[in-house]
Formats: structure tokens, C-alpha cells, sequence
């Protein structure tokens, strides 16, 4: 089985097994069931200064993180604003030993401030 025929169903898989709520709505606590977390380990290649981030939103319902190239060089502790297209916000604060991880090519998870009687778990891994 090829990688992309793997993504298919899982994919299919997941969205089976999710209750329709995981899909349109938030639950008052963050599992993170139904979405995978990037593995930096599947791709060796992964560099942060060089290719950037990629985010992964547990829970996600409209909620959008961009963490650039060049916050990730500056390495300084930075809070983010999650909104994106959902109908309220969230914050997420990435500390200095956090853009560190990310220089060496580690992920790292954070938690989302509960601003809205739930919260989101929020991974950033290299591309």
C-alpha cells in the first residue's frame, strides 16, 4: 500500500469513527481525538529553518496558527492569536525553550488559553 493510499483511509477511518459534535463544534475539554499529530520522525528532510511549520489543532473547528521561518530564527517567546475563521478567539504562547526545540528539528505541543470555556491542543512540527 502506497502513502497516499494509507491517507485515504485513514482519513475515511477517522471520520467514521468521530461523533458528528467532533466535527462541528467545540467540547468542553481538549482530547485531540480524530486528529493526528504531525511525526517529525516521517520525514528526515524536516527543518524548521529551512522549510518552515506545520501545525496540527486538536479539536479544530476554524482555528488557524502560522509560525514563520523567521519567529523560529528570532527564537523569542511570542503569543499567537488562533482565531482564524472560528467565532472566537484563542491564544497560544510559544516560549523561547519552545522555538529552541524547534531550531533542532523537534515538535512541540502546546495548550490554547480557554477563552472560551474549552481549550485546544496545538502541535507545530517542522516541514
Amino acid at each position: 500500500m502506497n502513502r497516499k493510499t494509507f491517507i485515504k483511509k485513514t482519513a475515511g477511518a477517522v471520520l467514521i469513527a468521530l461523533p458528528a459534535t467532533s466535527l462541528i463544534g467545540c467540547s468542553n475539554s481538549d482530547n485531540n481525538s480524530g486528529v493526528p499529530n504531525p511525526d517529525p520522525g516521517e520525514n528526515p528532510q524536516a527543518n524548521c529553518l529551512d522549510n518552515g511549520t506545520a501545525v496540527a489543532i486538536g479539536s479544530n473547528h476554524g482555528h488557524t496558527l502560522v509560525v514563520s521561518t523567521a519567529d523560529v530564527n528570532a527564537g523569542s517567546e511570542k503569543t499567537y492569536s488562533i482565531q482564524g475563521s472560528s467565532g472566537h478567539n484563542h491564544t497560544v504562547t510559544i516560549t523561547g525553550a519552545n522555538f529552541t526545540s524547534l531550531k533542532n528539528n523537534s515538535s512541540i505541543s502546546v495548550v490554547s488559553t480557554n477563552d472560551d470555556d474549552h481549550t485546544h491542543s496545538v502541535t507545530v512540527s517542522c516541514a
